[in-house]
């Protein structure tokens, strides 16, 4: 915003005592959620987002307008979603060579689901998971790490080796696993792969 950033517009708004709507922020610098918290924000998202944290963020001021929260409500909220984006680094469950290993997520290289089972794979282990959907894998995961580049596909944007171009404008991604694995990047999921590595 030319001129004014969010905390510059509340500050003018509080001068011209007007009274102060609910505010979500949304930014890429995580550094302001305190700034954020002594204002009263309602949410605060940290960008990127996808559309159903921004659900979640409108449906949260839709029942404060509907509740008329308190203010202490609204700082609970506002922390909930503070811890909420916390990196997760979840242990998960692999079950490989008969034996039950447990991996930390950070050496997840991608987990791709078949016929119902869930294969994760790391540098140097390929296992089946006890989640029964990605969806499920996908929520306890960090959100910042873990993309959902294909309906069948989640993979580590830190262990992308390569990105090739495919057909129709698509792309391949070269995972960093002992197999090198090609996982496709779905022609819905095409325009996020370009904003996360600024293609």
């Amino acid at each position: 915003m030319p001129g004014l950033d969010g905390f510059g517009v509340i500050k003018k708004l509080i001068e011209k005592k007007v009274s102060l709507p609910h505010i979500v922020f949304a930014t890429a610098f995580d550094q302001y959620a305190v700034r954020a918290f002594e204002v009263n924000a309602v949410d605060y998202l940290l960008k990127p987002f996808d559309k159903t944290r921004l659900a979640r963020a409108i449906e949260r001021v839709r029942k404060l307008v509907e509740t008329r929260a308190s203010p202490a409500g609204r700082i609970e909220a506002l922390l909930h979603s503070v811890h909420a984006r916390q990196p997760q680094h979840a242990k998960l469950l692999v079950k490989a060579l008969n034996r039950l290993f447990l991996i930390d997520s950070r050496e997840l290289v991608y987990a791709t689901i078949e016929d119902g089972l869930i294969t994760i794979v790391t540098s140097n282990l390929e296992g089946i998971s006890n989640y029964r959907t990605i969806e499920e894998l996908q929520a306890s995961l960090d959100p910042s790490t873990f993309w959902r580049a294909h309906r069948s596909y989640l993979v580590n944007i830190n262990r992308i080796k390569e990105v090739v171009p495919w057909f129709k404008s698509s792309y391949m991604l070269k995972m960093d696993d002992r197999k090198q694995t090609e996982v496709p990047v779905s022609r819905a999921q095409t325009k996020r792969l370009r904003e996360l590595l600024k293609l």
